[in-house]
């Protein structure tokens, strides 16, 4: 492949020879949601001008408010993606349930599932916003598929991706043979290819937390960010820089480019609730994309990719990036599980005043 010049269906074609898997629907179904990607880019591109920064009026469980732009972008997909006979069905963040595409023949063998657009709240304040993406076979192509269908783990995914969209725009894809980034050139309306073959540096100095919610932390992760917040002064004995957006395309995808750990962990707000990021339209693909690019992703206590849904919707906790930082992080979950992290007390070293308490 020749470096900026291999656009991305030109890459696919050349997957395809190399995987017999990805059959010629499976081109056509991804340049459609390349389409979508190109016409989310060129709204997102004229922020308020293009009457997208008000508020619909949904509330997200995290404080974020769906945004006009969020139903663009989903609609956005469906018209690509809902006409070309190249999908059995799909399932998006922002529909309740799954939609059925009609075909006519053959029945499509393929389902989409994506995040039409990932970091709503960033839409106002002109930060990096992206959709995300992920392709899997559809169990039983002879008849109309369900949702449980869809309820199928991350190492079962054919393909997944990103669009990032900032200061240009990115297309970040695997199909299972390493990550590849591309690059949206407007003279052309090509995205071509500018980082082949990503990778994770294992170590790294940067992590991502929403340090807001830290009173709501486990031990393991309050463990972990204390000794990177301590610095050269600590057990890691290195500074360390703490980096949040608010948006996960953008924190992995400063991962992919520099390393470092995004976690967005489980945490004691809502006992009801095991996550805050949805499984299989968020989790699953970035997992898969930063898996293929030599990282780990993991929900702290098992791989992500492993982890069956149980519903369309179901969140999970979500930890993943540099290699050696994830893998640390795991084992600071099982020594508490094991009772070996758990914090020292005794009432004999507990904290005594000589004022009582009322």
């Amino acid at each position: 492949m020749l470096f900026g010049r291999t656009n991305v269906n030109t890459y696919l074609v050349e997957e395809r020879r190399n995987n017999p898997a990805l059959t010629g629907d499976f081109s056509m179904l991804f340049s459609d949601v390349v389409r979508s990607c190109k016409a989310i880019a060129q709204v997102v591109s004229r922020g308020v001008l293009a009457g997208t920064s008000n508020e619909a009026g949904r509330h997200y469980p995290q404080g974020d408010t769906q945004k006009t732009l969020d139903l663009l972008s989903n609609q956005t997909f469906l018209k690509h993606c809902g006409w070309g006979g190249h999908l059995a069905a799909i399932s998006s963040g922002e529909m309740e349930d799954i939609k059925l595409i009609p075909t006519e023949g053959e029945p499509s063998k393929y389902l989409l599932v994506f995040e039409p657009l990932d970091g709503a709240s960033n839409i106002d304040v002109n930060l990096s916003i992206g959709s995300i993406f992920s392709v899997l076979h559809c169990p039983e192509a002879s008849r109309e598929p369900t949702a449980a269908d869809f309820l199928q783990p991350g190492s079962r995914q054919l393909a997944a991706g990103y669009a990032i969209y900032g200061p240009s725009t990115m297309l970040v894809l695997t199909v299972g043979n390493g990550t590849h980034g591309f690059t949206l050139d407007r003279d052309i309306g090509e995205f071509l290819l500018t980082h082949p073959n990503l990778k994770i540096p294992a170590e790294t100095r940067n992590f991502s937390i929403n340090a807001s919610n830290e009173r709501f932390w486990e031990p393991p992760i309050r463990r972990y960010v204390d000794e990177c917040l301590a610095g050269e002064t600590g057990v890691r004995e290195k500074d360390f820089n703490m980096r949040w957006v608010a948006a996960m395309v953008a924190d992995v995808h400063r991962i992919l480019m520099r390393g470092g750990v995004f976690m967005y962990p489980r945490d004691t707000k809502d006992l009801e609730k095991h996550g805050y990021l949805e499984h299989l339209h968020r989790a699953n693909p970035m997992a898969m994309i930063v898996e293929q690019a030599g990282g780990l992703a993991s929900t702290g206590y098992e791989r992500i990719a492993d982890v069956v849904p149980t519903g369309l919707h179901q969140e999970l906790p979500v930890i993943l990036g540099s290699r050696d930082e994830v893998e640390r992080i795991e084992r600071y979950h099982r020594e508490f599980l094991s009772g070996e992290d758990k914090p020292f007390s005794s009432p004999l070293f507990a904290k005594r005043t000589l004022f009582r308490a009322d």
